[in-house]
């Protein structure tokens, strides 16, 4: 038996990048899984796509109660969808702050909320968030992104110490540049797209973008009833950015 057999997940930003990895990853672990986005995805055996926008609550409460009623549970949540910014504190306006926030910060308060009575119900209860090193390093250009994921990395802290006498153990990930659709975006938008990415390449000591499987199965083993003992985790994926110094060779 797998470790995942019988639990049910729920994958915001399922449908694409990251999120995608994930819900593959916990699908092949023996989860049943909802992928929640505003694309749907097509539902198979074992799994339900939900189009749900995470800046609307009545939305979110209304994707939640739906997994609850086609699988019978909720036991997991991945708060991991998204959206980047670029910049500095100068260069957003007021709207695009709070945009951000309100998708990146708020969207994971509005599926926590509530998901938590399911969970509450769970014997293997977990919810992971999506972070970033834009958390823990400072990166140009990357002012409201960086806050963003700050305060998620702050939120996933506290969110631990409220919920871990109730069963629910809650941690995040922190990946660094990962090779998704928006990092893709970026680089096609770029004057030098092959420099762009060399350099993006470079500034990671592995030497290489961080694949969007190996974010997922960092997800699966905080997500995973074998880790009962992590709580109030930021679990890098950064290829070693966070906490190397490495020399130039």
């Amino acid at each position: 038996m797998s470790e995942f057999d019988g639990l049910v997940a729920v994958v915001t930003g399922g449908a694409s990048g990251i999120g995608a990895a994930v819900v593959r990853t916990l699908r092949k672990r023996g989860a049943k899984v909802a992928a929640l986005d505003l694309t749907e995805v097509p539902a198979e055996d074992g799994l339900l796509g939900v189009r749900a926008d995470v800046t609307d609550d009545a939305a979110v409460r209304a994707a939640i109660e739906a997994v609850s009623v086609h699988f019978g549970r909720i036991d997991i949540v991945v708060n991991n969808a998204g959206i980047g910014a670029q910049g500095t504190v100068a260069d957003n306006d007021d709207a695009e702050w709070l945009r951000v926030l309100d998708v990146n910060l708020l969207g994971m308060v509005r599926v926590s909320r509530a998901a938590l009575p399911h969970l509450r119900r769970s014997p293997a209860a977990a919810i992971v968030n999506t972070g970033s090193v834009a958390a823990t390093a400072g990166l140009p250009q990357r002012a409201l992104y960086s806050a963003s994921k700050g305060a998620v990395a702050a939120l996933t802290r506290a969110m631990a110490a409220d919920h871990l006498h109730e069963g629910i153990r809650v941690n995040c990930v922190h990946p660094g540049t990962a090779d998704t659709p928006w990092i893709g975006r970026l680089l096609d938008r770029a004057d030098d797209p092959a420099a762009e990415r060399a350099a993006l390449e470079a500034r990671q000591p592995h030497g290489r973008l961080v694949s969007a499987e190996e974010i997922a199965h960092a997800v699966a083993y905080l997500a995973s009833p074998s880790a009962t003992s992590s709580a109030g985790v930021g679990l890098a994926v950064d290829g070693g950015m966070q906490e190397l110094r490495l020399r130039p060779r």
